[in-house]
């Protein structure tokens, strides 16, 4: 008999063991093995930076096209394992004014529904609790004033500026201050810019869910490719 009750206590001690093994080790595995890292912030693209191809004028109204995206980064504790949220979507559209060495206007709107990460119960969660998309479909961001870069930039001269601007996020409005990274190469224009966002103050409740504890802030990333209007 206290064989078997010394039997009975290792089995328990090790069916414990290796629960514990299973819930920190699980997470782990899932995170660092099974699942793909990150992927990188949206950046210009380093040909774009280096030039090529002779520069069309600036002036006029520039549109946003194919290969543009925007999305969100945010910080993840899944079961204690840290990890990091991208979303990603191509469907961004706008318009951005130039005329001699500023940019008089711009606006950026970005369709929120479409979304997507490499979890579909994330994305779920992000369109239906909490962007509600139903009620609140696009973002924006949109220029409040002229930003001006000194002088007109030279073909794959890459040039970072301040800018004043407006976010839109859930149908709250809120002023920022963003860098824009901006190179010209050929026929296009390439933007970049990353707004770092606390969620509260876009009224976005909280993202978290039992087993995952997520950040109260994130960056909204955005790449624009600007071909000129016709």
């Amino acid at each position: 008999m206290g064989r078997f009750k010394r039997h009975w206590k290792a089995w328990l001690i090790g069916a414990i063991a290796l629960g514990l093994l299973a819930f920190v080790g699980g997470p782990w595995f899932y995170i660092n093995v099974l699942s793909e890292p990150p992927a990188q912030e949206l950046a210009l693209r380093e040909g774009q930076q280096q030039g090529g191809g002779d520069a069309v004028p600036v002036d006029g109204t520039w549109t946003v096209s194919e290969g543009s995206q925007a999305g969100y980064r945010v910080k993840e504790i899944l079961f204690g394992q840290n990890t990091t949220a991208v979303g990603r979507t191509g469907k961004v559209t706008g318009t951005v004014a130039l005329s001699g060495t500023q940019i008089t206007s711009g606006t950026v709107t970005v369709d929120m529904g479409s979304v997507a990460t490499d979890k579909s119960g994330r994305d779920a969660q992000f369109r239906d609790n909490i962007m509600s998309v139903s009620q609140f479909p696009t973002s924006t961001f949109a220029l409040q004033g002229p930003v001006d870069f000194g002088s007109v930039p030279a073909a794959g001269q890459k040039v970072t500026v301040k800018a004043a601007g407006q976010l839109t996020l859930r149908g709250v409005s809120k002023p920022v201050q963003p860098e824009l990274s901006v190179v010209r190469t050929g026929d296009t224009i390439q933007v970049q810019t990353s707004i770092p966002v606390v969620f509260a103050d876009y009224s976005i409740p909280d993202p978290g869910v039992p087993g995952i504890d997520i950040e109260d802030n994130g960056l909204i990333e955005i790449l624009l490719n600007l071909k000129k209007a016709p």
